[in-house]
């Protein structure tokens, strides 16, 4: 069952050098404040899983913490690179990690296997792609019933999975609205999931019960950080910070900058923080 704690204490509890662990979130409700806090807590050789890697990853990444990404998409969406991932693939600087790269039908279907219990996932994927040729975890079988070639990967299992969201309920259960992309497999296929929101209340009963995406049973723990999803959004609450994605290209694109930066607004700086950084992004009541 859920147990509610502070966001340290629930790093502390369910995340560990050298795990498999996905940060995930599509487009809003992205997990910054866990990986923040990942990152002070220092955390080495993590295998980092993300259809999207976009400033989370990078940060992550540019702090030492990845041994390995397995990905879908590399990107600072609408403005480009991600260049301390680009300066680790390149350059081996922090350090060298490993790639393992799929599309996001593969990704997908990978975690829906891993939520299943199976040992893979088979999907109509990758016919044309060059994918196949430089990951070695893509690979084909025959449909026994029809004949068919299929694409095959295998399943996701994440160690721990982070996921923030808008609303859990003093029983555990957590709330959902808006985009939903695969929070809901990463979070089933993992061994520990932990699920920050931005509050709590007593019960869901004036909402639809369908909004109910993850009860209690499926998550160790669970962090109130108001915010916790900047500079991505969380529906209903607050916009997406536009300008610190534009602004995270500069400082990224230099490794002292970089430093610097994560100095004085992570390493310096606490999940308490984040309700700040959104106050001028919320939506009027």
């Amino acid at each position: 069952m859920a147990k509610f704690c502070p966001l340290g204490e629930a790093l502390a509890g369910n995340l560990f050098n050298g795990d498999s662990v996905a940060f995930e979130g599509f487009t809003h409700l992205i997990p910054y404040a866990a990986a923040h806090e990942a990152i002070r807590q220092g955390f080495r050789d993590l295998t980092l899983i993300r259809m999207t890697p976009d400033l989370i990853y990078d940060q992550m990444i540019g702090m030492g913490m990845a041994r390995k990404i397995v990905f879908s998409y590399v990107g600072n969406p609408g403005v480009g690179l991600l260049r301390r991932a680009r300066d680790a693939i390149e350059n081996g600087f922090p350090r060298a990690i490993e790639v393992e790269e799929h599309s996001h039908a593969g990704m997908a279907n990978a975690y829906e296997a891993g939520a299943a219990g199976l040992p893979c996932a088979v999907f109509r994927g990758y016919r044309g792609a060059g994918l196949a040729a430089v990951n070695p975890n893509i690979r084909s079988v025959t449909c026994p019933f029809t004949g068919e070639l299929l694409a095959a990967v295998p399943a996701l299992r994440p160690d721990v999975s982070f996921i923030h969201a808008q609303k859990a309920d003093r029983k555990g259960n957590v709330l959902v609205e808006g985009i939903i992309g695969i929070q809901k497999e990463a979070v089933l296929a993992a061994r520990r999931a932990v699920v920050t929101v931005e509050e709590v209340v007593d019960n869901f009963d004036d909402l639809h019960p369908n909004l109910t995406l993850l009860p209690s049973w499926t998550i160790a723990a669970i962090s109130v950080v108001p915010g916790g999803s900047h500079p991505s959004y969380t529906h209903g609450y607050y916009e997406r910070d536009n300008a610190a994605y534009l602004e995270w290209d500069e400082i990224a694109a230099d490794r002292d900058r970089f430093q610097e930066w994560m100095r004085k607004n992570v390493l310096e700086s606490s999940a308490d923080d984040f309700a700040a950084r959104v106050e001028h992004l919320r939506k009027a009541a």
